[in-house]
């Protein structure tokens, strides 16, 4: 596979065109010099041979300006144009439509219809057609014009020869088209699953739609970068885009390690959920897990930049669990997303939070006690709802606890995690 980017170029460098342009240029090129070796037995072999030779470097040049110095768009035409030139020529000078050339018109068209980009196709079309009328017509009205075959297995030879090569072109033509759509498509579907979780992304394609479905028990996470806008009002945009970057990168890895969800981030904070579009018993649980990965990633981040002298943020984070709805919203930009009390519920829960620490309701901590220690906060007054019971996880139980790091687990939790054995 890397030698077929090496001469081709790369998916994730180079656009279909431009490695369209790049394949037809090298394998049109290379057919043409390789065809001087079918016309050495005809008695006008010289003529030939310069037209195979001449039109070959020419489109081996324009693959070097394509593939090297990535010039191809305005290359369009003079490829093309080459082509055609090349075709007229060989059709006056080897036989016209008896000797098989008209075979060539096809995937020649072929060939421009698959480079075009930002072209009239009706232009295009227009233009093969012409040529190809023309040749037809000047060869039945100046038959003279046309060179004809010192005898009949010459040119049986010569037709048959080139029928062989045309089958052969479109082969290749048709190999790098299948190719190409492959590979587009592996990005296309790659690109949607970095947008909708799996399941979701195949029902969107098989059905145009997603029916949104309501979960019993989903555990959404919410977390914000306390003193956020102090701190960034001290660096360029560039830094700080930089700075949200690898933290959300990180965060985004330790929800695929804890079978989170990720829904969102807006500005500074970052949602996340779990069970869904996959329901599952352990929710509760992987919340907590990631949340209490958060806190690991921010601590240890804090310390390696208070060592380089600068600031850093730290986390509230805030965790419900509860029945929501998600669905998919929107046509020209999609968007997976949650509605529902308990979502609310998690937003006041962080907000109320206490920096460094996984903010848990009540709800949350009957799922989770049979595994975490956790501090109760009683009962915390929130915005626009009734008081809510809170608790702060502050590490495992001593049965699953890491010998260093209450926050970490052992061997035991880890290996009963794996096998689902928490949730029974």
């Amino acid at each position: 596979m890397a030698w077929i980017y090496f001469f081709l170029g790369d998916p994730k460098k180079h656009s279909l065109e431009h490695r369209l342009f790049n394949t037809v240029s090298l394998v049109n090129g290379l057919l043409n010099l390789f065809g001087v070796f079918g016309v050495l037995y005809l008695e006008n072999y010289l003529i030939l041979i310069c037209l195979n030779v001449g039109s070959g470097i020419l489109m081996l040049a324009m693959y070097y300006l394509s593939r090297v110095k990535s010039i191809y768009f305005i290359l369009y035409w003079p490829f093309n144009l080459t082509i055609l030139f090349y075709l007229a020529s060989m059709w006056f000078f080897n036989g016209g439509s008896i000797g098989g050339n008209h075979y060539y018109l096809i995937p020649s068209l072929v060939i421009a219809l698959i480079l075009i980009r930002n072209h009239n196709v009706f232009f295009v079309y227009s233009i093969y057609i012409t040529v190809s009328a023309l040749l037809y017509i000047v060869e039945y009205y100046n038959r003279e014009w046309v060179t004809g075959y010192a005898n009949e297995m010459d040119r049986y030879l010569d037709a048959g020869g080139n029928y062989l090569f045309v089958q052969i072109l479109t082969g290749i033509l048709i190999f790098i088209l299948s190719r190409n759509l492959n590979i587009e498509r592996k990005k296309s579907d790659a690109l949607l699953l970095n947008i909708l979780p799996e399941p979701i992304a195949d029902e969107l394609k098989k059905e145009a739609r997603v029916i949104p479905k309501r979960y019993e028990a989903a555990s959404v996470l919410f977390c914000d970068m306390v003193g956020f806008t102090k701190i960034a009002e001290k660096m360029n945009a560039e830094d700080l885009v930089h700075e949200l970057d690898q933290i959300f990168r990180a965060f985004d890895y330790i929800c695929k390690e804890f079978r989170m969800e990720k829904i969102k981030t807006i500005g500074d904070a970052y949602m996340a959920v779990g069970g869904i579009p996959k329901e599952n018993e352990s929710n509760a649980i992987d919340a907590v897990l990631c949340g209490l990965g958060f806190q690991s990633y921010m601590a240890e981040q804090k310390e390696i930049h208070s060592i380089q002298g600068r600031e850093f943020w730290e986390i509230r984070l805030g965790i419900h669990i509860g029945p929501l709805v998600a669905g998919v919203v929107g046509t020209d930009k999609f968007a997976y997303d949650v509605w529902g009390d308990t979502v609310n519920t998690a937003s006041r829960l962080e907000s109320s939070g206490v920096v460094g620490e996984v903010n848990i309701s009540r709800d949350v901590y009957e799922e989770v006690k049979k595994v975490f220690e956790c501090e109760p906060r009683g009962f915390v007054s929130i915005k626009n709802k009734a008081d809510i019971e809170m608790f702060l996880v502050k590490g495992f139980l001593p049965e699953y606890m890491h010998a260093v790091d209450p926050k970490k687990p052992n061997e035991l939790f880890q290996r009963m995690y794996k096998t689902g054995a928490l949730f029974y």
